[in-house]
């Protein structure tokens, strides 16, 4: 046999070669030299031959009756090529995302609006013109007439008796009602000695992605194929339904996220656009593109958060925890989103509400309510923002009442290292993770002790600042026991890889991700370079295509570390063990024998050395090197399931400072300790908390998308919906932990929600600590300064009746 390694000239190279890591190894992004040049190629960059622009004449009513749609003169201005309505789409079945959940109705979204309209900024006709400017001047000629059926835009209002009705199939506009009992909450609340109450409110917000939703269809006449371009974190999702919808086999449906500019949950549902894009291409047999504006990103992306909670906690004299109680009511917008359900978001308020503590009694009851807005579905930290909000402002009541210091009374019932695995109240089960050593790690940095002088010292100053902590569990990188739990009509739980070696020696990874900011080329490179023996820059990772991926749902959930980043571990061994079988034979050594390091093949002691390129030769190209049985095809793939998911932790600790004359909050300083498990890169898993923080105190402090009455958004610009820059996001201090890896291929687990999911409450906590002097209540969020006006003002109002 020939011996590969010998027409290089192995003699001279060293025997003994060092493996690189690069896991855990602030490897500089793969991504960074195109998008940080311009090079990056977002869906409005495709350009194509004979492509036409579609504009969406939308709803001016919440909820009325389409009496009369007026096109003519818009069909004859220059450039027009169509105009459509819900009657040219007859045979597109409605959007509906069903579920085995028990008193769940399904909503039926149709891809236009048909005969009513059920929230500001639904469509109801598209134009088709030669280009977006024609197309828009078109679509303002259009006159829509309604006649309005009226409904409520506050829960309470749609949940009266009598309320009108958005879905008739929907009855007192309630989607959903379901509750969680463990013990007998109610009666050990009763037989209590102590009680702390509220009702917290968390306001709608936009995932506002720097880019607004975007779709391009490229239409191949003579086989009826096509391929989608779109800002989405679903293209598996979106091609899977495009081929039940339309009725076309998935083989002649290609979805492709190319680089996308932010998702946050916003893309991560269908839309009737993505829908009606692909069958305009299909009817006119060329190429279509719809790129949304600011306006329309405001009122028809789905939102996010939008609940009420009512609650109440139990404790002793010492400060134990006993039961809690809840209601939760969340408005969910007009329609039920796909694929998630109109569940997700109130149902993860319920089910996380517990949080990281022992407490022994838990009932809580989730209601979803219809009104004229548009639909909620995912948004960043799904459910837990408003979850810790609650439960963290209580907390800080019952320390208050008792008179305990309030990182003492998380000490007392947080789950401690020895109680895992831990199941809490709703049912999940909580995995070796932090819990207690996050909080301690976060008051030690930030001088937890001294606070109180600080702040008595700054009081007599005139000065008021606050201290507060957050302290929560997650449940990451979800398996298919708890995807499949709500009853969803699909399987996010699991992800398959697949990790080649192609005639030249190359390195490609195939993924069924899509990523939207998160680093996964870098991420998921780092992962297959280190488990094969390359170095990153040499591994090609493909994603966001459904044409290299037989299945996946794309990225969401802070899944793709711990779920993609399992499928690729067990994807690359497997690959591995092929590399040096092959190896083993052209040495002529046993295979175990074999090791791989930056980007060679040897064999340690010996001179036996061959570049990835040399293997790849003598399995596909060279034939006298290898008999033919030795010649195997250097690929594989292979799936990975974690089943439930991984617990990930931390605790934040923001201070803030309150202007006592124009009530501005400014935050001062900010804490984050997490355990994310193993980390693959700190400096994006920084970049994760930095960007999730941030996006935290837009939450907290300024972000709402205000309602009247009759369901018109008040705050359609960014002029009037506010989001945090750099000067209200303060320097932020991050502390990483791993306690003890996760039972998972990596021992990662994940963290890109985080940051949102913590910072809510810890501002709120130490906006009421700043404010404790006047005995105010934070319960509503994002407070501003305007709302702690009205808060002072009637303080002094309810004293002065007294």
């Amino acid at each position: 046999m020939n011996d590969v390694s010998s027409q290089r000239g192995v003699d001279s190279i060293p025997s003994k070669i060092s493996r690189p890591k690069y896991i855990g190894e602030p490897v500089q992004r793969l991504e960074d030299p195109r998008l940080l040049t311009g090079a990056g190629r977002f869906t409005s960059d495709i350009r194509l031959e004979r492509m036409v622009h579609l504009a969406f004449v939308r709803s001016d009513q919440a909820h009325a009756k389409i009496s009369e749609i007026d096109f003519g003169d818009a069909l004859e201005m220059p450039g027009v090529l169509a105009i459509y309505t819900a009657g040219d789409f007859t045979d597109i079945p409605d959007i509906s995302a069903p579920s085995r959940m028990k008193n769940y109705h399904a909503t039926h979204c149709p891809v236009l609006a048909r005969d009513v309209v059920r929230y500001v900024g639904e469509p109801v006709a598209v134009v088709v013109a030669t280009d977006r400017y024609l197309a828009e001047d078109a679509a303002t000629s259009i006159v829509v007439e309604y006649e309005p059926l009226g409904a409520s835009s506050n829960v309470d209002g749609a949940l009266a008796a009598g309320a009108v009705q958005l879905h008739d199939d929907v009855p007192g506009n309630l989607v959903l009602e379901r509750v969680f009992a463990t013990g007998e909450a109610p009666e050990q609340i009763a037989a209590a000695s102590h009680v702390v109450e509220g009702r917290f409110r968390l306001k709608r917000k936009s995932p506002l992605a720097m880019e607004n939703r975007a779709y391009v269809v490229d239409y191949d006449r003579g086989r009826d194929a096509l391929t989608l371009y779109g800002s989405t974190q679903i293209p598996g999702v979106v091609r899977d339904e495009l081929s039940r919808l339309l009725g076309m086999p998935g083989n002649r449906i290609r979805v492709v996220a190319p680089d996308v500019g932010g998702g946050f949950g916003g893309k991560g549902s269908i839309y009737p656009e993505e829908i009606l894009v692909v069958a305009i291409a299909r009817r006119l047999a060329r190429p279509v593109k719809y790129v949304s504006d600011r306006l329309e990103d405001l009122t028809s992306t789905s939102q996010g958060f939008d609940e009420v909670v009512k609650a109440r906690l139990a404790f002793d004299d010492d400060g134990t925890f006993i039961a809690l109680e809840a209601e939760v009511i969340g408005d969910i917008g007009a329609y039920s989103i796909y694929p998630w359900t109109a569940a997700l978001e109130p149902v993860q308020v319920a089910s996380f509400l517990p949080g990281p503590y022992r407490t022994p009694h838990y009932w809580g009851r989730v209601r979803a309510v219809c009104t004229p807005k548009p639909p909620t579905g995912p948004y960043r930290g799904v459910g837990r923002p408003m979850a810790v909000f609650a439960l963290e402002r209580l907390v800080d009541k019952a320390a208050a009442h008792l008179g305990m210091d309030r990182a003492e009374i998380r000490r007392r019932n947080l789950v401690r290292p020895e109680e895992f695995p831990h199941r809490i109240g709703s049912g999940i089960i909580w995995n070796r993770s932090g819990f207690m050593e996050c909080l301690e790690a976060a008051v030690e940095t930030i001088d937890y002790a001294g606070f109180k002088k600080r702040q008595e010292a700054a009081r007599k100053e005139g000065r008021w600042i606050g201290q507060g902590i957050g302290t929560y569990a997650e449940l990451t990188g979800i398996g298919s026991r708890i995807a499949v739990a709500p009853g969803m009509p699909i399987n996010t739980g699991s992800e398959t890889a697949t990790v080649r070696i192609d005639a030249t020696g190359a390195v490609v990874a195939m993924f069924a991700t899509a990523s939207h900011g998160q680093s996964l080329e870098t991420t998921l490179a780092q992962i297959v370079a280190e488990e094969l023996g390359v170095r990153p820059e040499d591994v090609q990772i493909m994603q966001g295509d459904t044409a290299v991926a037989v299945h996946g749902t794309g990225t969401y959930a802070s899944r793709s570390a711990v779920i993609g980043g399992g499928a690729a571990i067990k994807s690359t061994r497997s690959l591995l063990t092929k590399v040096k079988r092959v190896a083993g034979r052209l040495f002529d050594v046993d295979p175990d024998r074999v090791e791989t390091g930056d980007g060679e093949i040897f064999v340690p002691g010996t001179n036996h050395r061959i570049r990835f390129a040399d293997l790849a030769r003598a399995v596909y190209s060279d034939m006298a090197t290898l008999p033919l049985d030795a010649r195997e095809t250097l690929e594989s793939q292979e799936s990975f399931d974690p089943y439930l998911g991984t617990t990930t932790s931390s605790t934040h600790i923001a201070e803030v400072e309150i202007d006592p004359e124009t009530l501005a909050i400014r935050l001062t300083r900010f804490v984050v300790a997490e355990d994310c498990g193993k980390m693959i890169n700190p400096q994006v898993v920084d970049g994760q908390v930095h960007g999730g923080v941030a996006q935290g105190v837009g939450v907290a402090l300024l972000e709402e998308l205000q309602y009247d009455e009759t369901g018109q958004l008040l705050s359609a610009s960014l002029a009037d919906y506010l989001i945090p820059t750099s000067a209200e996001v303060p320097h932020i201090e991050v502390i990483h932990l791993e306690t003890e890896l996760p039972d998972n291929p990596g021992g990662f687990r994940g963290m890109g929600e985080g940051g949102t999911i913590g910072a809510p409450a810890a501002i709120a906590n130490a906006v009421a600590d700043a404010l404790a002097h006047l005995d105010l209540d934070i319960t509503e969020l994002p407070i501003t300064p305007s709302k702690l006006h009205r808060l002072i003002v009637d303080k002094r109002a309810t004293k002065d009746m007294e």
